[in-house]
């Protein structure tokens, strides 16, 4: 059964290990809600149905005609995210007690880890990194991923017709869509919009017992709507740089539906291990304390509709 980082920090008997996760949970909009599966090994391979098997009525003494499904044979592999963290002994004595310089530079390099992942879960390309994982953009194809228009549109100046792009998309998704990621700018045209025709409005959700563990949410009828943020550097994760027609400032909206496992053909995260953490003490080869983290992890696709991708949106 998979659990999510929020689950996994109720469950960490190690206070600086809870305290890593839950800062993962608190700044991250993926990882706050993504199941991660254990799984043995550093790859997990699965089957995912191809063709089904013929079906038919049949007259009194008649035979059926054999048939079987077939499937396709994937895998996905781990890979390694995390960093190490170093404070400096001058610091520590100088500007604050050990534990507080130390927390301070553990949660910035939780927050960079947590930018890193979200920046993959939809543009990752081993092509261009090897070292992750392909994201969403690059697995997603065919009817998986509508236009909003030919030359984009918008929830404004889009209307009705904008959000019936928005349904479209909703239902290109197999099961309940647990989650729609788009562009700050866009979410705030689509509350905008929502006002005016209906749909929106905002939840509270709880992850954990933990301070920053409640989150106050916006929605589009019912669906969280979720803004993956920036990478390190500052640049959108879902930019408004894509090109759809005579648009060169569009962006992609995506409707995910997580899942527990391959059973459920949806979006998966895969781990072995979660998210470890280690307080390795003062080097040897210089005076600083370090804490070191790392994450074994990965990300599955098991079903064609476990999610979808609207593109061409514009935030106007």
């Amino acid at each position: 059964m998979a659990v999510t980082l929020a689950e996994a920090a109720v469950l960490s008997q190690d206070n600086l290990q809870r305290g890593v996760i839950e800062t993962f949970v608190q700044e991250s909009v993926i990882l706050d809600r993504l199941p991660l599966l254990t799984i043995q090994g550093n790859a997990y391979a699965y089957n995912e149905e191809a063709t089904l098997p013929g079906v038919a009525f049949r007259s009194v003494n008649e035979a059926y005609t054999e048939s079987t499904g077939t499937f396709n044979q994937k895998s996905e592999s781990l890979v390694i995210l995390g960093g190490d963290a170093d404070v400096d002994r001058f610091i520590v004595q100088t500007r604050g007690n050990l534990n507080d310089q130390r927390a301070a530079q553990t949660r910035l390099k939780v927050k960079a880890a947590s930018y890193k992942f979200q920046d993959h879960f939809f543009n990752g390309d081993v092509a261009v990194d090897p070292k992750g994982f392909d994201g969403l953009k690059k697995r997603l194809t065919g009817s998986q991923v509508l236009d909003a228009d030919t030359n984009g549109m918008g929830p404004v100046a889009g209307g009705q017709d904008f959000f019936d792009a928005l349904d479209a998309l909703i239902a290109q998704v197999n099961g309940d869509v647990d989650a729609l990621y788009m562009n700050k700018a866009v979410r705030a045209k689509i509350l905008s919009s929502g006002r005016r025709l209906g749909g929106t409005d905002w939840i509270m959700q709880s992850f954990g017992d933990g301070p920053g563990m409640v989150k106050r949410i916006p929605t589009y009828n019912g669906i969280p709507m979720l803004d993956p943020g920036t990478t390190a550097a500052g640049v959108d994760i879902l930019p408004q740089n894509e090109t759809q027609g005579t648009a060169t400032n569009a962006s992609s909206i995506y409707a995910v539906r997580f899942g527990q496992d391959e059973g459920d053909q949806a979006v998966t995260g895969l781990t072995n291990g979660g998210v470890q953490v280690y307080d390795l003490g003062e080097l040897q080869e210089k005076p600083a304390y370090r804490t070191r983290i790392e994450f074994y992890c990965g990300l599955a696709v098991f079903g064609g509709k476990a999610a979808a991708r609207l593109r061409g949106v514009l935030a106007a």
